[in-house]
Formats: C-alpha cells, structure tokens, sequence
C-alpha cells in the first residue's frame, strides 16, 4: 500500500476575533490520519489565498508571513526524512511529537508478549491451564533467541515486524531449533497473538501475518491394538513400579483421560451416572471442558485393586499416578517387555480409547468426542481414520454372509 503525507495550512474560522482575524493552523496528513499544529500566527481572514494555502498579496509583511509558513512546512518535510532514514514508522503523531520535542514511546514487540506471558500467568487455573502458559513462555524464548541471532537485537520495535520477519522466524525454528513443521506453526501461532494484541490496540496499522499462508500437517496418531492392550494387561512385571504405570497407563485407555486428568482425580469424581453405573466426571486439565465417562468393566477393577494403596489413601485420589517423566520413561521399559514397537507414552493411552476401545467398536464419534472433551468435533475426526479399518472389517463380513448366500442359492438351484 503506497503511503500518503501532505502539509496544509489555514485560517481556524470558528476561531474569529473582532478585527476579523482567525489563527493559522498547519494540519499534518499521512495516510489519512491527520493531527493539527498551531503557527501562533493570526491572518485577516479575507486575505486567506485558500487554494495557496497562504496570503494574498505582494508586501513585505505578506511575504514574510508565507516564508514562515514556508519554514514551517520545510521543518515538517525534514522531520517526515529523517523518520524514514531511521526506519521509524511514520505517523502523523510521530511527526507532531517530534515537532513538538516530544519523544514517541515506541512499543516493543518482546515487552508486548512478556506482558502477555506474565498476565496468562496470572490466570491459571481459571482462563489458562500451567501447560497453555509453558508454551507462550516457550514462544518467547524462542523469539528472543531469534532476534539475537538474526538482528544482534534484544528487542525491536512492533511496527518492524513484516512478512519477511515471520518467514525467516519460521526458517530459524525448522534449521537452527531443529524443530518440526507443526511445533514451528504452533510457536508462530503463539507470536501471531501478539501481533493481533497490538494491531487490536493501534499500534500496528496493518497484520503483517495477511499474506502469511501455512498449515498443520496431518499426523499419524500411534494407538494400541486390542492384541497389544490384552499383552500389556496380562503381562506379569518384575517390579510394584512397573504394574503400577501400566495399570494407570490401562486405565487411561479404557478412560481416554489424559496424564493431567488421571493424575488430579479424587473420590468426588467418581459419581453414579443416570444409568446407575459408575462414571468419572471431570473437567479437563488443557481445556477446562467437562469430560464425562461411563467406567468399563477394566477400569473399574483397576480402581479397585488400587483403593487400599497407600498414596490413594494418604492424598485422596483415585490411582497412585507418578510424574509423567517417570511414566513414559517406565512405559518404554514395559513396551520392550511386551515386545512393542511403537513409542509407548502416556498421551498414547488416550489416541488408543479413541480409536481401538470406543470407534472401532461402533461408538459414534460424537459419544467419543464427548467423552474426550473435546470442544469440536473436527478435533475428534483426527481419529476417524480407525473408522475405515472397521468398515474394511464390517465389509469382509459382508462378503462372508454373501458367499455363503451365494452358495445357499446355487444348492438349492441344483435341487
């Protein structure tokens, strides 16, 4: 977009004194934003040249009064190139600031996000979740680090930021931080919402992300087989740490909840449903969304072997859960027992209930997704795929009851 300025000069009218005389303003006009500028000079108004933009007339008091404005205007061109020769954004308050001696607070994109970061912080556990918040912190750092590498800069001004800045922020998180196409799209997401803080707030005038145009990649979600679970459920471990992280790892997958849901569960979430049957009812962890689950026969005789185990008792929850940490680093130890390959973490357990326990036995997904707390169904879809397995499985038996029919009418033809 081609940027607009203009200098212009007139008689306030509204402002008349008794001899017919008005003050003289200078209005400053850049991209249609225009602020005003007193000359502390007055003018008979009748003598106002308004399409000169000066006086009419050939004396000496009239010709010095255009060469001051003539100064003036030269003041405000010299102020507009030396702003574009700084790399300062030019507006029209920029320029009366300058005019004026006035220094233009210039917001910095580094200080914008840690005060975002430092106001989510202040949200936890009621807008955000501690891991939402990790995340943003993450962001920034990565930023941060960006900067110092690309520019040699501890900070830089919002306004600079442009379609090459986000493009060659993509490129330093893929090469440098090594990281992958969909974490380097949720860091820039991350970013994007600063940039949308200070356009909301003025301080931008345009969203440099409009012509910025990427997408997740899909990702094959691992999950386990019903061969795999019923291998990990009979499994017989060497050691009260292992059972305990397959049991809750078990439970997950008979559950969907995640390692953050699992490991805050009490006694109070566990309630008698309208069918009369034992549910979990919870609010998720991630997204604050309630999660309600009717309890398979599994689950249930996994909460029961652990209702008398010390930690169950002394904290009041439902299952002895150890850090995630611990948890996957178990997990793998129990995959190599069983002869798994897949990697086995504790958000596997989640991807298995969604896909093996409840969609590919006929669950509708929107049950599913429910249960999962999810808050739209797209979210849930991602899990579908299973889905094409299960009509591959209901079509070969269809082909079966066919064959047979087939062979049933050709016998009895030939009778």
């Amino acid at each position: 977009m081609k940027s607009t300025f203009s200098v212009l000069f007139y008689p306030k009218r509204n402002d008349i004194n008794s001899a017919r005389e008005a003050p003289v303003y200078m209005r400053v006009t850049v991209n249609g934003r225009r602020v005003e500028l007193s000359t502390h000079r007055k003018v008979k108004v009748a003598k106002w040249n308004h399409k000169a933009g000066k006086l009419s007339g050939t004396k000496d008091e009239v010709r010095d009064f255009n060469n001051y404005l003539d100064a003036l205007r030269n003041k405000i061109y010299n102020i507009h190139q030396q702003l574009l020769r700084s790399g300062t954004k030019i507006t029209s308050q920029a320029i009366k600031n300058s005019y004026l001696g006035k220094g233009e607070k210039q917001m910095m994109l580094l200080e914008i996000f840690q005060n975002h970061n430092e106001q989510m912080e202040m949200l936890i556990g009621k807008e955000y979740a501690l891991s939402t918040v990790k995340k943003y912190k993450t962001a920034y750092k990565h930023l941060k680090n960006f900067l110092a590498y690309k520019f040699k800069l501890k900070d830089i001004p919002i306004e600079r930021i442009n379609h090459s800045f986000i493009t060659s922020f993509e490129f330093y998180l893929k090469s440098v931080k090594n990281c992958n196409h969909n974490s380097t799209i949720k860091y820039i997401k991350n970013f994007k919402k600063i940039v949308i803080i200070a356009l909301s707030n003025g301080w931008i005038d345009k969203d440099p992300f409009i012509n910025y145009k990427v997408h997740m990649k899909t990702v094959e979600r691992e999950f386990l087989s019903k061969e795999e679970i019923q291998m990990m459920l009979y499994k017989k471990l060497h050691t009260a740490r292992l059972e305990q992280v397959r049991d809750v790892f078990i439970f997950c997958c008979y559950t969907g909840l995640s390692y953050s849901d699992v490991k805050k569960l009490t006694k109070n979430n566990l309630v008698k449903g309208i069918d009369g049957e034992m549910w979990i009812k919870t609010n998720r962890v991630k997204t604050n969304t309630p999660s309600n689950i009717p309890l398979l026969l599994t689950a249930l005789m996994i909460l029961d072997n652990y209702k008398d185990h010390i930690e169950v008792v002394n904290n009041d929850v439902l299952l002895p859960v150890l850090s995630n940490q611990k948890s996957n680093a178990y997990l793998k130890e129990i995959a190599d027992l069983c002869g798994i390959k897949k990697n086995l973490t504790t958000h596997l357990a989640r991807h298995t209930f969604a896909t093996t326990i409840t969609l590919s036995n006929g669950v509708p997904i929107e049950s599913v997704s429910k249960m999962l707390g999810h808050k739209s169904l797209r979210t849930t879809q991602h899990y579908a795929k299973i889905l094409d397995r299960k009509v591959s499985d209901d079509m070969s038996i269809l082909k079966s009851k066919l064959i047979h029919l087939n062979k049933n009418n050709e016998s009895f033809s030939e009778k």
